[in-house]
């Protein structure tokens, strides 16, 4: 009886879980939360952990990265990057990637990515080269940037005072193990990436769309020039920030100390970073009605209702369950703490989120003896959303390249970004493995 218990109400986590993220958006959130009333007050499990800290982190990083796209700060950025890229134009397989690893490290968010996308397709078309090699790369680029920027969604669930953060994994750690590993990762799908397809000029698609006039090869994508001096002063305020937070993490000394402890990350972090955002509404003279109607804080509060009732409803249904599912795989995962990469995976595809995959994983990991530099190590396997092209970034990516190189196949998995997808997932996992066995 116990089983068949157990079975069903793990088919209504599942099904809250896909509803929601058929639907998309807050629907995630809101389709988790039906999935904590009805394991609550129909199954009379009790309520499991709310991720407060999580949710506070991604309020006060967003508000700070909101402020900034209202400033025109974000715009600043992607100018500087585009100016970047055109001096290179040869090697955009390999540099546009990395320009858009960069921008999502400091940025925090892969939806930021969105402005350096078409710049990236028009820059390969010009030069002659297949748009889908550098794009397929820079869109999975994107995630890799989220899980090692020190202010992204997903690396504050994974450093809360329930997670790693009590087992003593801070930024620095996140930083020297995530930060090398996805750059390997990205210079070696670049690689693999750029003799992947037939050469523009021999590609079918492109062919048939230039014959039928779809295409101006004298077209180009304009360059929005930003010249506005508060743009850049909210840049600096906003790169600021980062800093601050980044050498906070790295040196705890430089943060107060309350009964003989320092202050917390979870609280460094919110309050810096909210610090920032009213140092940007200062310098860029900001209207915040303007801040809060951006896509920014629109993406940043879609995650962070996705995180309370998605994390909020995994926790109950592992708390209620807790005997029963350490007895049955414990010995498994403690064993080969690497196959925990697949749960991660699999469920980071059904959820489309790397912070409410790792909030609600990452606790269930540490009680199955998951070793805590294995999890860190397993940090990229959170990015598994890009299995199905059905991700925000990946349809732009298809909708920016007007060659028609980068698609979706007959059978829908086997699209542009599958490769480059697994080899930096592969890559970043084997190279942090190294980094953790020289380093602890």
């Amino acid at each position: 009886m116990a089983t068949m218990l157990l079975i069903l109400q793990l088919l209504i986590v599942l099904a809250m879980i896909l509803i929601g993220a058929r639907k998309g958006g807050i629907a995630l959130g809101i389709y988790g939360m039906v999935g904590v009333f009805l394991l609550v007050f129909v199954f009379r499990l009790e309520p499991g952990a709310i991720p407060i800290d999580v949710m506070l982190i991604i309020v006060s990083v967003i508000t700070a990265s909101a402020t900034l796209e209202a400033a025109g700060g974000l715009d600043y950025m992607v100018n500087v990057a585009v100016r970047f890229l055109k001096k290179h134009p040869s090697r955009i397989t390999f540099l546009g990637p990395l320009v858009t690893w960069l921008f999502c490290i400091v940025a925090g968010t892969a939806h930021t990515c969105y402005a350096l996308l078409p710049i990236i397709s028009e820059i390969a078309r010009k030069e002659k080269v297949r748009p889908e090699r550098p794009l397929s790369v820079a869109t999975i680029a994107a995630s890799l940037g989220c899980t090692g920027s020190p202010v992204s969604a997903a690396t504050a669930a994974i450093l809360s005072e329930e997670i790693l953060g009590s087992k003593g994994i801070g930024m620095r750690d996140v930083m020297m193990v995530t930060i090398p590993a996805a750059l390997i990762a990205i210079l070696v799908a670049s690689l693999v990436q750029n003799y992947v397809g037939k050469p523009l000029e021999k590609d079918p698609e492109y062919l048939r769309r230039l014959s039928e006039g779809l295409l101006d090869e004298t077209e180009t994508t304009a360059e929005s020039e930003v010249h506005n001096s508060r743009a850049r002063w909210a840049v600096l305020a906003f790169l600021l920030g980062v800093l601050l937070v980044v050498l906070l993490a790295v040196f705890p000394a430089l943060r107060p100390a309350f009964n003989g402890a320092p202050l917390s990350m979870t609280t460094t972090i919110e309050v810096v970073m909210m610090s920032t955002a009213a140092l940007i509404l200062l310098v860029g003279k900001v209207d915040v009605r303007v801040a809060a109607r951006g896509n920014v804080f629109a993406s940043g509060m879609n995650a962070m209702v996705s995180i309370f009732g998605v994390a909020w409803m995994g926790s109950t249904f592992f708390m209620g369950h807790h005997d029963a599912i350490l007895g049955s795989v414990e010995g498994v995962f403690a064993s080969y703490p690497l196959l925990f990469a697949i749960p991660l995976f699999l469920f980071s595809i059904m959820l489309f989120s790397q912070a409410a995959t790792a909030r609600t994983l990452y606790p269930v990991g540490l009680a199955l003896g998951v070793p805590p530099q294995m999890l860190l190590v397993l940090f990229p396997a959170v990015n598994g959303y890009f299995f199905l092209p059905n991700y925000p970034t990946e349809v732009a990516a298809i909708g920016f390249d007007r060659t028609g190189t980068t698609r979706i196949g007959r059978y829908v998995v086997n699209h542009s970004f599958q490769l480059a997808g697994f080899i930096t997932t592969f890559v970043s996992i084997g190279v942090g493995y190294l980094i953790i066995t020289f380093l602890y």
